[in-house]
């Protein structure tokens, strides 16, 4: 019964990641339909990052009024909404209108099924939830380009999405039964079940909850950073040519995802801290070959793999480790703030980088991703610090 739950939990996962690449697949197809600039999409992104760190700190008092079950299934029929609200929109103010409840429904799903995994399943399970979110990130712009080939527009390939996030919530409200059970089996658990009376700012006083946020931030900016700058650092500054730079740029985020899966084998063996300090030396290590200049391309362009199965596991491991690191009762408000600090990180920093490099060029790509790498170690280990002392 356990596994049944987890499985419809990953289902879940992979239906909270089919909208996250939706937008960068279709906008080129979009936005002259739509008749606005190309950089318009920037706007849709940030009113969907805004709405999902709102959620995200609001998913504890969600929480302690309702279960889990019937939060999750209307936040998805709420994401399922949205994406046919996208499949209709002929105006570009209502992409805009969709994109709030889009960004509410993302953030009380993320936060609400991390803490629940966490408090529930293995470190293994962690990474492989986090893993099917990559599964469903990666199918959507194949959903999205299926629809462009086919001539119907893409439209089309928002109202696909909209169906099979439909049929996830047809699955999840089946499932309440299952959820009732495990409630019941954990119930001698009782402090698996409280929730956090604390305000955000008494929250953030708990000690090592700003290193954690600080973590959380300086992850995402890496990782986001070197997504969306990579391949223009090959190109500009290694010379490399663009169609070999944008496939190995991809094969970024499938390092993540294969390193993801395979962390699940040894995530349980090694402990999250452990695995932790292993990813950041792994992204040490692929930082290292695309700064230095090596004789072969291939040499430069396997170390964006190594970033990504560096990254893999931190995340995940992260957030497992909240409840151990600040209690069960405050586990679904920290993994709230964490995640609002993710989503913060992620969205911010890597137009930042964009900015600076403005003025200093994109060779200082390497230093960057440096910068951060070294700021989450020191984060995560001031955090380990603190709760260890508390």
């Amino acid at each position: 019964m356990f596994l049944l739950l987890l499985a419809i939990i990953y289902l879940a996962f992979i239906g909270l990641g089919l909208p996250a690449s939706l937008l960068g697949s279709a906008w080129p197809s979009m936005y002259s339909q739509l008749e606005v600039p190309l950089a318009y999409a920037g706007l849709v992104s940030i009113l969907i990052t805004i709405g999902t760190v709102v959620s995200s700190l609001w998913a504890d008092r969600l929480g302690r009024r309702f279960n889990i079950a019937p939060i999750i299934t209307v936040s998805m029929l709420i994401s399922a909404a949205s994406m046919f609200g996208f499949a209709t929109a002929d105006r570009f103010w209502l992409l805009c209108l969709y994109a709030i409840p889009l960004g509410l429904a993302t953030g009380v799903i993320d936060a609400s099924l991390n803490n629940y995994v966490a408090l529930h399943y293995s470190s293994k399970a962690m990474n492989w939830l986090h893993c099917f979110w990559a599964v469903g990130a990666s199918i959507s712009p194949y959903i999205m380009g299926f629809a462009l080939t086919r001539g119907t527009g893409w439209s089309q390939g928002y109202l696909i999405v909209s169906l099979l996030l439909m049929g996830v919530t047809v699955i999840l409200l089946a499932s309440f039964p299952l959820w009732r059970k495990h409630k019941a089996i954990v119930a001698n658990d009782s402090s698996s079940e409280i929730t956090s009376s604390l305000r955000l700012l008494q929250l953030i006083k708990l000690p090592g909850v700003k290193m954690a946020m600080l973590a959380f931030i300086a992850y995402c900016g890496l990782e986001m950073t070197a997504a969306l700058w990579a391949s223009s650092y090959l190109v500009s500054h290694r010379n490399i040519h663009p169609d070999i730079a944008a496939r190995y740029g991809a094969l970024f985020f499938i390092g993540v995802m294969a390193g993801r899966f395979f962390s699940g084998f040894i995530s349980d063996r090694l402990g999250d801290r452990k695995i932790i300090r292993l990813g950041i030396s792994i992204i040490l290590i692929g930082i290292l070959a695309v700064f230095l200049p090596l004789p072969v391309d291939w040499m430069v362009l396997g170390g964006l793999i190594i970033i990504g199965l560096g990254c893999a596991p931190i995340f995940p491991a992260l957030i497992h480790a909240t409840p151990v690191n600040f209690g069960k009762e405050h586990s679904q408000a920290v993994i709230g703030v964490q995640m609002a600090s993710a989503y913060t990180g992620a969205t911010f920093l890597p137009p930042l980088f964009g900015f600076i490099a403005g003025f200093t060029g994109i060779a200082i790509l390497p230093i960057v991703l440096l910068f951060w790498a070294v700021v989450m170690m020191v984060a995560v280990g001031r955090l380990n610090r603190l709760v260890d002392v508390s």
